[in-house]
């Protein structure tokens, strides 16, 4: 599919990450987005009416959804809550750590990226919770802990872990599985609780959130 045949938001929303890219998120402009898209300005106001700054939300927004989509790819074929947390933190760590757009933006201009990116964080826990409930429902919990509420709280968790991971090497298997069993499941799964079994359905759980 050429250029031209490509739906003209997608294209606007790849031209002005093309832009961030190569300019940073405030100095990349309406102007900017809509020459590298080849479309015209009134084209991107069309579909993002509130300009510019309308336009560099839906940018992080979409690159959240597009890690997400690689993400869910990458745990389709888990198991367990266990197999989950455990890839899912390795590949997300790694994906960030290899992100040289937004590793240079974190380090250029936080003060842009960042209030963007803690507006979007209370879809992203519901994504990832709503993701992981149905693992989680598989297991025997603890006397008292509700499902939803440990999904909520493995997802807020996960989310800061795989952004701090502190003095975890989460690219290591085995500091990883200890992680998981020690410190984000200990007090939500019963001791000794296993579960080999495959959720029926889970990808269109999280977008649906």
């Amino acid at each position: 599919m050429g250029q031209a045949d490509r739906p003209a938001r997608e294209r606007i929303l790849e031209g002005a990450y093309a832009c961030v890219a190569r300019r940073g998120l405030a100095k990349t402009t309406v102007e900017d987005a809509a020459r590298q898209a080849g479309v015209s300005r009134a084209t991107v106001y069309r579909h993002f009416p509130g300009g510019r700054e309308e336009l560099i939300d839906a940018v992080v927004l979409w690159q959240f959804l597009r890690f997400f989509t690689r993400l869910y790819e990458e745990l389709h074929h888990a198991r367990s809550l266990h197999q989950v947390l455990e890839r899912g933190l390795t590949f997300a760590r790694r994906s960030l750590r290899q992100h040289e757009v937004l590793q240079r933006v974190l380090v250029t201009e936080p003060g842009v990226l960042l209030p963007k990116l803690t507006t979007e964080m209370e879809r992203v826990v519901a994504m990832v919770a709503g993701f992981l409930t149905p693992y989680l429902a598989r297991y025997a919990l603890r006397d008292g802990v509700d499902v939803h509420e440990a999904s909520d709280y493995l997802a807020r968790m996960t989310l800061s872990l795989i952004c701090a991971p502190g003095s975890w090497d989460l690219e290591d298997p085995e500091q990883t599985a200890e992680l998981v069993r020690s410190q984000l499941l200990a007090g939500i799964v019963r001791a000794g609780a296993v579960d080999g079994s495959r959720p029926r359905s889970t990808r269109g759980t999280a977008v649906a959130r």
